[in-house]
Formats: C-alpha cells, structure tokens, sequence
C-alpha cells in the first residue's frame, strides 16, 4: 500500500500590494495548509508607489517565494518568469497550479502548460497529471487600457482557457456572465463561481476616527476604500460629493488609500472649495476603527470583481453606495425600487459607473436616512457572517481541488491506486466535507457552483442560474 502524501497546490500571484487578492491567497494557503494540504505561495515584487501587504502574509505564518523579477508591469522579463516558475514546478510536483489575476495567469499557466507536457509520457498522449486553476479576481477587459491592449488581452486569455486551463473560477454570478458570456472567456461548464470569504473583524473604535477627523454631530461619514487609480474612478466621487455638499447635506468624506493620482485628487478638491471636508487619509493599519467610523462606505470603480472593501465594511455593519459594476450587485441582496438611475437594495444603493449625478443622488437618499443606513446595514452585516466566511472559501476550493484530482484519477498511473474506486489514492484526501460545515443554503451560490455539476441532476453541466441573496 502506497503511503499517503498531502495534496499539492501551488498558487501564484503577481505582487502582495494593498488590496483583496492579498488577503485572498492568504486565507487560501493558510487554510488550506491547516486543513492538511501542502501550500506554497508564489509572489513577485510591488512597483514603485504601490502599498506593500507583504506583512499581512508574514503575519498569517505563510512565507512566500519571491521571484523578483516576477511583476504587475509585462515585458521579456516574463519568458525568464514562466522559466523560474517551471523550475519550481519540476521541483516541487505540484498536483494543482492556482493563478490568480491577469499577469500571474499569464505566466502561470504558459509554465504549467510546459510542465504538463515535458515528459516522456507525453509523447504517447499522456501528460503529467495536473490540474490547472485560474482565478479573475476582476479583470482587465476594459477600464485598463486602451481598445487594442483590451482586445489583445481578451484574445489571450481565450487561447489560456482553451489550451492551459482545466476550471476558471469567477468570484461572483455577474462575473462569470461577463468573463464567459460577453468575452467569451471559456466555457459555461469550464467556469465555476467560489464567491469570495474573509475573517470577520473584530468591532472597530469609530469613535476616536471621528474625532481624528474633527467630526461635528449630525455629520456624515462617506469613505471609499482603494488605490488612487484610474479603474477606481475617485473623480466621480469626488464630484458626486461636491454636488451632494452643494446640495445642503453636512459630509465629509474619507479617502483612503494611495496612488498616482493623489495630487490630482487633492488639487481638484482645492479647486472644488470641498478641501476643508475631504481627508486624504493614505494607507491604515486600523481598518475596522474607520469601517466603523463610517456613515456609507463607497465605491465608484469602473471595473470590479467583487470589492471586499465593500464586504469588510458590511461586515462591520455599514450601508453601501456604489457602482453597479462587475459583482456588486451580486452581494447587495433583493432589489427592493429604482429611480432615475439609482437603484435600492437590501444592503446598500447603486448607481451607473461614471455618472456622478446620479452618484450624488445615491449618497443623498442615504445621507438622509438614517433608520434606512442602520437597517441595511444590520442586514449586510448578517448576509456577510452567513456567507461570505473564509472557513467557507476554504472549505469551497478544497472541494474544487478534491473533484479536479478525481477527475485525473484515470490517468494518474503510480499515483493513484488502479482500480474502480478512484477516491483512493497515493494522494491524500483533504477532509474538506468532514472538516467544515455543509455548504447547503448558502444563498449567493449552490453547490453546483463549487465544481460545476448539478449534483441533483447529473446530466446537466455548469453553474447555470445561480441563485442571488434575497
């Protein structure tokens, strides 16, 4: 009898910069560690003026591979990248390689591709076996760059699908219709929704932000968390705000975060006569104070996955207001009216991406209710400790990883035992059902959603129809 070894996953990630990716891969390989597989991290380096969140890992207990040269920015460095990465592959034997993200997916995959393939086996139509996972966290299909860079990118991801991929995991419904339906961006039963999950934070101390801020009574706290950068689209909140001051309403707003965009920022507050209620408050290691410390949080992005800024600060009992992009919506529970492009929703409001009246009518209908930011608030909050957990995500990928080594079980020659049973193996098995609760009702997505099959009707294929939060 062979001797049982851990699953091997290993994930790859352009850079540690401040953001939910971090966060994301780092509950993925800490918990995953802890639930007996073996995990390695593969990171590169952060750019000039980008928020290192290296230390969020370090403090996790996960200590990343660093390939320096491995970065956001492409260039023929990358052949050495893919090279470094196939390296690390033949040393370690991974049975699943997990990209994360568009550069990282690039390089990843084309260095698993050469893995799989460089083998004596492969000359008789039997490559290694290994299971290949692409995450889009969001993606870069629009909102990035410029109409021909956007369609080079789509085409390359269409050909990484096809040829390097065995499941593309989407991050929310409405990611997965856009990625697959409008890009075409692999196949409905190819593509599998993991919804995002995060640690819960403890309750922050708004009080002292508050006053940090020179708050009077009866002011309004709007704070949108994220980098100065043109995808998040700080101009039309700064210009929503404007128009919201303008119209009698007593705000501030808070803008955290940091980016190449600061001193236009700053600038075109001066130039607004807003400056005085607008703070510029960088990067902060006490997130949970200012969550609480808000009124609304919000988010003006032009391009999203699903934002864990608007989840953390859910979590920690705030109402929304945001734009309805990408899988924002996905997580804003049961439309409850609509009116001149602003829509209400359980756990927030949303308006059009880029359309800053419509944006400052969003901030308004909250700014002026109270009793309505307490009650969605109180209900995101509970949305988000029912659903969106890391034990959770955890849990969910550990079945992805289980049913894709399933599935290579036929070919998996002195690995797997032979025979009809092909849960038994050389490889041992991540009690992922046995370990965590079930994942029955958990509102944003099915089990269908986990691995692609309809486990009541076998036939069917895909995570179609996948029901929304009400």
């Amino acid at each position: 009898m062979r001797n049982e070894r851990p699953l091997r996953v290993l994930r790859i990630i352009d850079r540690l910069n401040v953001g939910g990716p971090t966060k994301h891969v780092t509950w993925l390989t800490a918990g995953l560690a802890s639930a007996g597989a073996e995990t390695t991290l593969v990171t590169g380096t952060i750019a000039p003026g980008e928020g290192d969140m290296s230390w969020f890992a370090r403090d996790a207990g996960v200590a990343p591979v660093v390939l320096p040269t491995m970065s956001r920015a492409l260039g023929l460095a990358d052949v050495r990248v893919a090279w470094q990465l196939y390296r690390l592959m033949r040393r370690l034997r991974p049975d699943v390689v997990h990209t994360h993200k568009a550069k990282a997916g690039a390089v990843g995959r084309a260095a698993a591709l050469l893995y799989r393939w460089t083998t004596p086996s492969a000359l008789v139509g039997r490559p290694r076996p290994l299971a290949v996972v692409h995450t889009f966290h969001g993606h870069v299909f629009h909102g990035y760059y410029g109409r021909l860079a956007s369609r080079a990118f789509v085409w390359i991801e269409r050909v990484l699908a096809r040829l390097g991929t065995d499941r593309i995991v989407t991050i929310s419904a409405q990611q997965r219709s856009e990625v697959v339906g409008r890009y075409a961006v692999g196949t409905p039963q190819q593509t599998v929704v993991v919804p995002l999950g995060l640690d819960l934070p403890e309750p922050g101390d708004g009080a002292r932000v508050r006053a940090e801020l020179g708050m009077a009574d009866g002011e309004v706290l709007i704070g949108i968390v994220g980098r100065l950068c043109e995808v998040k689209d700080h101009a039309t909140m700064l210009a929503a705000f404007v128009q919201l001051v303008a119209g009698g309403v007593h705000a501030r707003l808070a803008i955290v975060g940091d980016g190449h965009l600061r001193a236009e920022l700053e600038a075109a507050a001066r130039a607004a006569g807003v400056a005085e209620r607008v703070h510029f408050l960088g990067f902060r290691d006490d997130m949970a104070d200012v969550y609480a410390a808000l009124d609304v949080c919000a988010l003006t992005s032009v391009n999203e996955g699903t934002p864990l800024t608007l989840l953390e600060a859910m979590a920690c009992g705030r109402p929304v207001a945001a734009t309805a992009v990408g899988g924002v919506v996905d997580i804003l529970g049961a439309r409850q009216r609509s009116a001149d492009g602003v829509a209400i929703w359980e756990h927030g409001v949303t308006a059009p991406a880029g359309d800053a009246a419509a944006f400052a009518v969003a901030l308004r209908h909250l700014a002026l209710r109270p009793a309505a930011r307490s009650l969605m608030g109180a209900s995101g909050r509970a949305w988000v400790m029912a659903n969106m957990t890391a034990d959770r995500l955890i849990r969910d990928m550990g079945r992805l990883y289980e049913r894709l080594a399933r599935e290579r079980a036929i070919v998996r020659e002195g690995v797997w035992d032979a025979g009809a049973d092909h849960g038994r193996s050389g490889v041992h098995r991540v009690a992922f059902d046995r370990a965590l609760p079930d994942a029955r009702g958990l509102g944003v997505h099915d089990r269908r959603s986990v691995d692609g099959v309809d486990r009541e009707h076998p036939a069917v294929q895909g995570p179609s129809a996948l029901p929304l939060p009400h």
